[in-house]
């Protein structure tokens, strides 16, 4: 009878979620009245909420947490300071006169946002705005112009500094400490959000790479859908122009990515950095004014906010849960599938990838990683490779019609003159990439734990 009223749970959150309900307060709300109901009919002990009040001072003491604040207003600082078109610009110029090197800019500065922001629908919106229109005047395919924007704008899930791997870090530090104590092991390490952005790093860039390799094909096999730029309409070449554009938001990066690699600072220490040094780069491009401090602080509260209710609300489903023995359930579940821990964790990942059609990735982060985490990594998955494999999963679940998020941020910024259809068609290609990525990261999963092991 427990386990059925955790399935229950589970399945009625999942549908009111996709009726639209807010978020936050249906994970609280609808897990209270589920224990409610438990009580009644003697399947939950009410004991179990005494752990609540720890749990939630302990969410909102968290100083790993912070960091996700001090990012948000480090991507919206920079997506207000006209970094974006500066080196769209600027990379359009060096690479225009190349058949497809519009294409290429895109794809480069679209990783150098994901650098700097974080923030996958502010990138898309921004590079759809920037981008969109010249790509469409020169000719481009609009399936193929489009595809791209989607899909390089969502490199901001897994290159760090991410908030998806911020998110992941924490809720999977807390499930590494889980499965050692359920499995009797006292160990005073665990997961941190330094090592998600080392094992995502190389896993990130070698995306890119596969990116620029699939428009470099299509632009040698297909020329007419990636023209070249003449040199009237891309312009002269400012090297000293170049450079200004490229270096700042390059520094920024290198300072708050190198910190964390290097040990030198924690991911909050180096968010705030990030705060600080956009907030310096607004000020050296003469692009903050009190009204654009004013839109980016409001932001960066909504957003933040909105993350710590979920959060809050996401701690009691959690302790509902587990009070209904749905854990214990999960845990029998994976050990009974045939083939082990690969069944399990292919399991997993396609329930994750479907769940990202309809669930945005903190509802994911926040309600499936904490249930099935501490089972997998029982089952001896390392931690920080999981991590990674759950934010290359969401990542492509952003992009996957009909319902990826990254889409819907594109079509309200595409012209009527080009269909769903378009966009539908040229994202397609790049899922095949992105499901390529994860098959590669499965195989060779050193490309996610050398990096972390050798610092």
């Amino acid at each position: 009878m427990p386990e059925f009223m955790a399935i229950g749970l589970f399945i009625c959150l999942c549908l009111t979620l996709m009726a639209g309900y807010p978020v936050a307060f249906t994970l609280g709300g609808l897990s209270l009245l589920f224990a409610g109901a438990g009580v009644l009919l003697g399947v939950f002990d009410p004991s179990f909420f005494g752990a609540l009040p720890s749990r939630l001072f302990g969410t909102m003491n968290n100083a790993t947490l912070l960091a996700v604040p001090l990012f948000v207003f480090m991507g919206v600082m920079l997506e207000k300071s006209r970094v974006a078109e500066d080196l769209l610009e600027s990379m359009s110029r060096l690479f225009g006169g190349l058949r497809g090197g519009l294409a290429f800019s895109v794809c480069l500065v679209g990783a150098l946002l994901a650098a700097s922001t974080g923030i996958v629908g502010a990138t898309v919106v921004t590079l759809g705005l920037l981008a969109l229109p010249t790509m469409l005047k020169r000719g481009y395919d609009p399936a193929l112009a489009t595809g791209t924007l989607a899909a390089t704008g969502t490199l901001g899930q897994i290159i760090p500094p991410s908030i998806v791997l911020v998110l992941l870090g924490d809720v999977l530090s807390n499930a590494y400490q889980q499965a050692q104590l359920r499995m009797g092991i006292f160990s005073p390490k665990t997961v941190t959000v330094g090592d998600l952005f080392m094992g995502s790093l190389l896993p990130g860039l070698l995306l890119v790479v596969l990116y620029l390799a699939y428009l470099a094909l299509v632009a040698w096999r297909q020329p007419g859908k990636l023209p070249a730029m003449s040199k009237q309409e891309r312009g002269e070449l400012h090297m000293g122009k170049l450079f200004a554009a490229l270096l700042p938001p390059l520094l920024l990066i290198l300072t708050v990515l190198g910190s964390i690699l290097w040990g030198i600072a924690t991911p909050t220490e180096a968010a705030a950095v990030g705060a600080v040094g956009a907030t310096l780069l607004a000020i050296a491009k003469r692009q903050l004014t009190f009204r654009r401090l004013r839109e980016v602080t409001t932001a960066t509260t909504d957003i933040s906010a909105m993350v710590f209710m979920i959060l809050i609300g996401a701690s009691i489903f959690s302790l509902v849960f587990r009070g209904f023995g749905g854990e214990d359930m999960i845990h029998g579940l994976f050990n009974q599938l045939p083939g082990g821990v690969f069944t399990a964790t292919l399991l997993v990942m396609l329930v994750i990838f479907l769940l990202g059609f309809i669930l945005d990735f903190i509802e994911i982060t926040f309600v499936v990683v904490p249930i099935v985490g501490p089972v997998l990594l029982m089952m001896g998955l390392d931690p920080i490779w999981l991590g990674v494999m759950i934010a290359l999963n969401l990542q492509t679940s952003f992009l996957t019609p009909p319902f990826g998020f990254a889409l819907f941020y594109l079509r309200g910024v595409t012209p009527p003159s080009v269909p769903t259809s378009a966009i539908y068609r040229g994202v397609l290609p790049f899922i095949a990439i992105q499901l390529l990525m994860l098959i590669i990261v499965a195989i060779w999963p050193g490309l996610v734990t050398w990096l972390p092991g050798l610092l």
